[in-house]
């Protein structure tokens, strides 16, 4: 006979779902302008990521219901150690997603770290061969990303005595974030040659692309918005060129051919890395990007990496080639949605350019 529980757990488990549905829709719902200015600006920050994080509790402890399910009723003639074990395994399946999501809320998301990448370039100048690259990207500095943990990130950046410091887009999130607060961080970053940068998608949602780049320049940072910079390093030359969020209602990189040099190594900075095979086409032997949070949550079943970044991009996490082009996508440092990371620790990005000879054979 089939087992369907008591009418309350039904009851209890229809209204949670309800309520989960409900969330997700005025989260979904906040994010428009004609939504979100209803509402004060300290609510879109906790209050969106309330939502959402209820939601994503939810579909874990579906998950947990559905494997409790499975398991096999215990009955008054059991044993009392066979009582005992299906009891504790129904309540770890409801324990382990909420420590989960608070693991992911509270220490992973704020666990930033040092990621070393070396980027072979084929044929680079020997005066090249081993120049330091810090990217920052992916702030999003908010009620959970503060000052103080921001800071620990750019000291980080520091500490790589990098030839470069690049900031690759969304330092916030949204209106009210603290822009300025975000800036003044950046303006600590310590660069041999100095800090250039591009803008990210939610620079354009929150409208503050003209002013990030004008104050960005009294602080000493370049923002390169359809630009280039050309930096030497001994006889060799290095061109990056920065464009705006490339949305993918738009066709990518147009003019951007014109912003590669000839006789240079070209990288391009760009918030979304979906650019990266046209960049490749137009001559740029590097991309730069960042976006996709590497996933942001991120969980291997069967071998499968599950997340949402992978419906979005194929390039979600690391380096990718593609003939004598690379592009590589940092994880990033802040969140988005939910104030959790999981499989996807927050990081600043140590890029190491070296040469890549031919190979033979």
């Amino acid at each position: 006979m089939r087992r369907t529980g008591p009418p309350w757990a039904r009851l209890t488990v229809g209204v949670a779902a309800a309520v989960s549905f409900a969330a997700v829709t005025l989260a979904v719902a906040m994010r428009a302008a004609r939504v979100s200015r209803y509402f004060p600006d300290w609510w879109l920050g906790w209050g969106r990521a309330a939502l959402f994080g209820w939601s994503l509790l939810s579909i874990f402890l579906f998950f947990a219901l559905a494997a409790a399910k499975v398991l096999p009723a215990s009955r008054s003639t059991d044993r009392r150690g066979r009582r005992m074990f299906l009891f504790a395994t129904r309540g770890a399946l409801f324990a382990v997603p909420t420590a989960i999501v608070g693991y992911g809320t509270f220490i992973e998301r704020s666990t930033i770290r040092m990621r070393e990448q070396t980027i072979p370039i084929p044929d680079l100048d020997r005066d090249l061969d081993g120049l330091r690259l810090v990217q920052v990207t992916d702030i999003h500095m908010s009620p959970f990303m503060t000052p103080r943990e921001f800071r620990h990130a750019v000291d980080m950046a520091n500490e790589s005595k990098p030839h470069v410091a690049l900031v690759t887009g969304d330092l916030i999130t949204g209106r009210g974030d603290p822009l300025d607060a975000c800036l003044d961080e950046l303006a600590r970053l310590r660069a041999e040659a100095g800090v250039l940068g591009c803008m990210g998608n939610h620079e354009i949602y929150a409208d503050t692309q003209e002013y990030t780049a004008a104050r960005g320049a009294m602080l000493g940072m370049r923002f390169l918005r359809g630009e280039r910079a050309a930096l030497k390093f001994g006889n060799a030359e290095i061109n990056f060129a920065g464009v705006d969020y490339q949305p993918k209602s738009h066709p990518y990189l147009v003019g951007a051919e014109r912003l590669v040099r000839a006789g240079a190594l070209n990288i391009l900075l760009s918030h979304n890395p979906d650019v990266f095979p046209v960049a490749a086409r137009q001559g740029y032997g590097l991309t730069i990007a960042g976006h996709t949070h590497g996933g942001q949550v991120r969980v291997e079943i069967l071998r499968q990496d599950l997340n949402i970044a992978r419906f979005i991009t194929p390039f979600v996490d690391g380096l990718y080639r593609e003939g004598r082009s690379s592009v590589f996508v940092s994880r990033g440092i802040g969140t988005i949605v939910v104030p959790v990371r999981l499989g996807s620790t927050p990081e600043v990005a140590l890029l190491t350019l070296v040469r890549d000879s031919p190979r033979l054979g």
